[in-house]
């Protein structure tokens, strides 16, 4: 048996085209262009990259794009400023801060100065409280895109029996919730978890987001399960030259596609998901601070 290639890179294209329509029937019904800033401090090469993809996306998708760049030694008062300059920006839908920042910057003030109704990371803990209540807020957007996932390969998830390794804020609290909502039976596993193979292979969706390389080996997949891989790990890969990486998962890949029903890879995956996401986030932001329904623009 080998299992179906869950491909992120198509339904990122299909969410993208659905989110451009309803942008193009937002300026036209209400003459409102939604506006996504991205402010970046310092030049770490990762980020520049992801930012300037951010900022492609934001374009094709018919929304204004705005990017602000700080120098890496700006203090954390200057970044917090910026910050509330947006948050009183009109013009200005959804604010993210690219993280990492440097380390004399505190990550949680960042994220609590955002406006809840423009954190469109869906962060803050007021939107955090939101998605663990039930209610509508901003959703993380690697979490969300890959519960889109989950929902476009199996469809009905009600009485599955969800199994997340990882319990950042980030993903796997998150992704627990949004599993939940779809009444699934969820499990969290973390580091201190007993038998944690064994907890795995109870699963019939398992979802990676613990950081570890290629922790999930094939024998703690049970058979037919779909296994939905959010890590991203840079490994060095000698056999491609001096100096040459690879980027794998928290899954092994090779030996779980064997078992799985379905699964996504590394990269392809989960991983554009999460800049569709962030477009979807920021259309439905855009929606709510000007008291329209998100229904109304057919998407």
């Amino acid at each position: 048996m080998s299992g179906t290639i869950i491909d992120g890179k198509k339904n990122a294209i299909d969410l993208r085209r659905r989110i451009k329509s309803a942008t193009n029937n937002l300026k036209s019904k209400y003459g409102i262009t939604p506006g996504l800033a991205v402010v970046l401090v310092g030049n770490d090469p990762a980020s520049e990259i992801y930012v300037r993809n951010k900022g492609i996306q934001t374009k094709e998708a018919g929304m204004e794009s705005l990017e602000f760049r700080l120098a890496e030694d700006a203090s954390e008062d200057n970044l917090l400023k910026k910050v509330e300059e947006l948050n009183n920006d009109n013009s200005v839908n959804g604010i993210l801060v690219q993280f990492p920042v440097p380390k004399h910057m505190s990550q949680q003030k960042i994220i609590e100065t955002i406006l809840p109704l423009k954190d469109v990371d869906g962060l803050h803990p007021v939107n955090a409280g939101y998605l663990a209540s039930g209610l509508k807020g901003m959703v993380p957007c690697t979490p969300q895109g890959a519960a889109l996932l989950i929902k476009e390969t199996l469809g009905e998830l009600s009485g599955l029996h969800a199994v997340v390794v990882g319990r950042s804020n980030l993903v796997g609290k998150p992704i627990a919730q949004l599993l939940l909502k779809e009444n699934c039976t969820v499990t969290i596993c973390h580091s201190r978890t007993k038998d944690l193979k064994e907890t795995c292979l109870s699963a019939d969706i398992l979802v990676a987001a613990v950081g570890i390389p290629e922790l999930i080996k094939e024998d703690w997949v049970k058979p037919g399960a779909t296994v939905i891989d959010v890590g991203i790990n840079r490994l060095d890969a000698p056999e491609k030259g001096p100096g040459k990486t690879k980027l794998v998962g928290d899954v092994d890949y090779n030996g779980a596609i064997k078992i799985a029903s379905s699964i996504t890879p590394v990269p392809g995956g989960v991983g554009p998901m999460t800049i569709a996401c962030l477009l979807l986030n920021t259309l439905i932001a855009t929606c709510a601070q000007n008291n329209i329904e998100f229904s109304e623009l057919g998407f």
